[in-house]
Parts: C-alpha cells; sequence; structure tokens
C-alpha cells in the first residue's frame, strides 16, 4: 500500500508533541485574542528561497499567526528580505500589513512556541515531516537559509544529508542536489545586542543568495 504523505501545514490543534499542546493551551487560556496554534510557512511556495527559523516567538508568531511577526527577528528579517528584493511593501509587525514576499517563502523547524524558545530534540524530530513536506512542495526551489544551528540541523536532515558532512558555520554554503543551504546565526536579539550577529553579517548570507540565484 502506498504510504500517504504528511501534510505540509499541521492542524491547529496538533496533537503530536504533548508538551507543547499543555503550553499551547495554558497560553490561550492566558491570551485569548493570541494565534497561539502551530504558525503556517508564509510566502510563494514557488519561491526559489526557503528561510527557516527555529520556532515562534512567544510574542512575534505566536501572537501574530505570521512567522518572524512582531518580535525584534522580524524586524531585522524583513529590512534585509526588503532591502535585497524577497519581499516588496512596508513590514508593520503585524499579519495585515500587507507586505508580500517575493521569490520567498519563510517557515520554522518546529511550528509551535515552545517554553523558554526551547524546542526539546522530540519535537524537533517530530515536527521535521512538515519541513520535509514544505520542500517537497517547493517546485522551484533553489536556496535555503537556516537560522542557527537547530534550523541548519533540522534542515540538513529533511534533505537527506549527515550533519558531519555539512556542518554549521555562519556564512556557510552547502550543497544538496540542486539545492543549496546557507547558514547564518538567528537574527534574535539576543545575538545581535551581544554581537554574535551584526546586521552586516546578517546582509551579506543574503547577498550571497541574491548574487547567487541572479546567476541562475
Amino acid at each position: 500500500m502506498a504510504s500517504i504523505a504528511a501534510p505540509a501545514e499541521p492542524d491547529r490543534n496538533c496533537p503530536l508533541c504533548p508538551r507543547l499542546v499543555d503550553f499551547r493551551m495554558q497560553t490561550r487560556a492566558k491570551e485569548p485574542d493570541w494565534h497561539n496554534a502551530p504558525v503556517p510557512a508564509f510566502g510563494d511556495q514557488k519561491g526559489r528561497l526557503l528561510i527557516v527559523g527555529l520556532a515562534p516567538g512567544m510574542q512575534g508568531a505566536n501572537r501574530t499567526g505570521r512567522p518572524f511577526t512582531g518580535d525584534y527577528a522580524g524586524d531585522l528579517l524583513y529590512a534585509t528580505l526588503l532591502e535585497y528584493g524577497f519581499a516588496k511593501g512596508t513590514y508593520q509587525a503585524r499579519p495585515d500589513d500587507g507586505l508580500r514576499l517575493v521569490d520567498c517563502r519563510i517557515g520554522n523547524a518546529v511550528h509551535c512556541v515552545p517554553p523558554q524558545n526551547k524546542p526539546l530534540p522530540a519535537e524537533i524530530n517530530t515536527c521535521r515531516q512538515f519541513l520535509i513536506a514544505t520542500i517537497a512542495g517547493m517546485p522551484k526551489l533553489r536556496s535555503i537559509v537556516a537560522l542557527g544551528r537547530i534550523a541548519h540541523e533540522s534542515t540538513v536532515k529533511a534533505l537527506g544529508l549527515r550533519n558531519a558532512a555539512a556542518p554549521f558555520a555562519h556564512g556557510a554554503v552547502h550543497s544538496a542536489g540542486t539545492i543549496k543551504l546557507y547558514d547564518s546565526y538567528h537574527c534574535s536579539r539576543y545575538n545581535t545586542n551581544t554581537r554574535v550577529l551584526t546586521p552586516e553579517m546578517f546582509r551579506s548570507v543574503f547577498a550571497k543568495v541574491r548574487a547567487d540565484l541572479d546567476e541562475s
């Protein structure tokens, strides 16, 4: 019997990770007007670029329902995407701001907000089926930017590579068939405040992606 492919997105009440379900229900009780559900990918399914983050932020995507929307990481990410032509419009940190992605899609390694922003390995492994489905559902995909080590390692596994063959390093580029995987430190406030990641370092990754796509 043929196997049934996993859906690209988890259901709003996805039951797969009990700890995250409990946390979701607690947050729904505290903040009933928030999204408080798995956050779907955003952008162009026919795009050539996929950006993979870690997981929704509590005050960001978990609140607004759109990846990287409503927290500092989104401020830097969307400004950079606008600068390099991967977005159009004005980012106003809300899902109805009219901003749209161009040749680009954004998702996460884990779709639900985890306690302390730290998903467990089992939760990352469980949610990878949706990342695999997202990748498979982008027929023109040529470039993936992984934001942070966890997103990188889950993406490497989703692409069928071994971590040892594609180690994480900011600015590194790895090949998986027709797809190139670009690594960046995560654009979190902590990383930028500590200068682990500067805006210039972040922009350099997307400048490389832009140049490579323009050449292809």
